[in-house]
C-alpha cells in the first residue's frame, strides 16, 4: 500500500527534505528514478522533448556505470540529476557508515557537481541525513505516481497523478524496467493535460 500524495504530517515530522517547490506559477517538476536504462530513459527522453518539458533524474551509480552513453542523453538535452546511490540502497536496512559510502560511490560515478539526492524508496534514518553536508539537498516528492506497482492500472497511475499536482509539485515517475507499462501510458498523457492548462515542466537546480 502507497499514498499518491505526501500528506502533511510527513512533511512536519521531516522538515529538513524537500516535498514541493512554493511557488504560484504554473510550474511542476518531474521526476524519474531508478534510471538511466536503455529505451525506457530514452523514452522519457523523447516524451519530454516533444512538449518542451525539463526533469531531474535521480540516478543509480551502478545503472550509469552500466550505460554512460544514455546517461549522457539525459545532459546534452539539458535535464539535471541527481544521487539516488550507487546500489538503491535502503536506508532502513543499512548501517549509517555503509550507506553513506555507498551515496559517496554514486557520486563519484555520476562524475559531475549536484546538490540533490534522493533516498530510494523515500527511506533513510534521520542519523544518515545528518552525515549528509549541509549543501546537499534531500529531494522527496508530493506526487507518487504509483508507476512501480503491478496492482495499479496505467488508467489510475494517471487519474491519481493528475488529480494530486498543483503549482509546486514534485511529481515521481520511474524509468525503470518494472514502472514501464504504467510510465509508457501515463507520462506522455499527464504532460499533455498540463500543457493544455498552460503549465511549465521544470527541473530542479543541482546547486
Amino acid at each position: 500500500m502507497f499514498l499518491h500524495y505526501s500528506p502533511f504530517w510527513l512533511k512536519a515530522i521531516y522538515p529538513r527534505y524537500t516535498w514541493h517547490i512554493p511557488t504560484v506559477k504554473k510550474e511542476i517538476f518531474l521526476t524519474f528514478d531508478d534510471g538511466p536504462i536503455p529505451d525506457i530513459t530514452e523514452f522519457v527522453l523523447d516524451t519530454l522533448k516533444q512538449f518542451e518539458a525539463k526533469a531531474t533524474f535521480f540516478c543509480i551509480g551502478d545503472n550509469v556505470r552500466k550505460h554512460p552513453s544514455v546517461f549522457s542523453k539525459i545532459l546534452d538535452q539539458g535535464h539535471s540529476v541527481g544521487n539516488h546511490t550507487f546500489n538503491h540502497m535502503n536506508g532502513w536496512k543499512s548501517e549509517d557508515q555503509e550507506y553513506l559510502a555507498n551515496i559517496n560511490l554514486c557520486e563519484k560515478q555520476l562524475d559531475l557537481e549536484t546538490n540533490l539526492f534522493r533516498p530510494p524508496y523515500g527511506r533513510m534514518k534521520k542519523s544518515q541525513s545528518k552525515l549528509l553536508p549541509e549543501t546537499k539537498k534531500i529531494i522527496m516528492w508530493d506526487v507518487l505516481s504509483g508507476d512501480f506497482s503491478a496492482a495499479v492500472k496505467p488508467e489510475t497511475c494517471l487519474e491519481k497523478t493528475i488529480k494530486h499536482a498543483r503549482p509546486g509539485s514534485i511529481v515521481l515517475f520511474h524509468d525503470s524496467l518494472k514502472a514501464a507499462k504504467n510510465m509508457q501510458y501515463s507520462l506522455p498523457r499527464f504532460l499533455e493535460h498540463f500543457s493544455g492548462k498552460e503549465y511549465q515542466f521544470k527541473a530542479l537546480p543541482m546547486r
